[in-house]
């Protein structure tokens, strides 16, 4: 009896660590396939010898602005000794595309040019990384393990309609005002609208010509 009780107990003791394992997300409720935001940074140095730029930088600049396909959700910064005088040109260069200016500037390698201000382009993607996924099977699923390609449709969906990346990291402040109007508005239309057999039946006919 003491030998059996002892081989159970070594028995147990060698299966614990093969059970006892890490943590795995895809028994949980939650998809491991979620949107990952990269940021890419895309400089321009310019001369600005007086603090302004001449015509041929800011054609340059355009070109420049062109060629990345700036659009909404890029943010663009200027640098440099004049960086201040400088962004009067700058931002009349991004209004061509419905840009602003943004305060500030990010930390980029290299020093400006005496005489001259960078022009930083700030540009973030959401994308789900290996999706689709359908390298395992449904069945058998005896640790009632999420599909490895659940979430990505929706999460990525997600990532291809956000208007600004950034917003799935922090998120966006509330403005801290509340049109009950505008929050009722739905309703209200429809509450007043006419029900649709209210007008009665529509004649239809299945002759030919009529």
């Amino acid at each position: 009896m003491r030998n059996t009780i002892m081989i159970a107990l070594l028995a147990t003791t060698l299966a614990g660590p093969a059970l006892a394992k890490g943590d795995e997300p895809a028994r949980g409720l939650e998809s491991v396939n979620v949107p990952v935001v990269t940021r890419s940074d895309y400089m321009f140095d310019a001369a600005a010898p007086d603090g302004s730029l001449p015509s041929s930088e800011q054609a340059r600049l355009d070109a420049w602005f062109r060629g990345l396909d700036l659009g909404y959700g890029d943010s663009i910064y200027v640098d440099g000794a004049y960086a201040d005088a400088a962004r009067f040109d700058v931002a009349r260069v991004a209004g061509r595309y419905g840009l602003l200016l943004s305060s500030g500037s990010p930390v980029v390698q290299g020093m400006v040019a005496p005489g001259s201000v960078r022009v930083v382009v700030s540009r973030t993607r959401a994308s789900v990384p290996n999706c689709p996924n359908w390298s395992s099977k449904s069945q058998p699923n005896f640790a009632n393990h999420s599909m490895p390609n659940y979430g990505c449709a929706v999460n990525g969906n997600m990532a291809a309609m956000i208007a600004d990346p950034n917003d799935l990291v922090w998120g966006r402040d509330g403005s801290g005002i509340g049109d009950a109007d505008t929050a009722s508005r739905a309703i209200r239309s429809y509450r007043n609208a006419k029900p649709t057999g209210e007008g009665g039946l529509q004649d239809i006919s299945t002759k030919k010509g009529n």
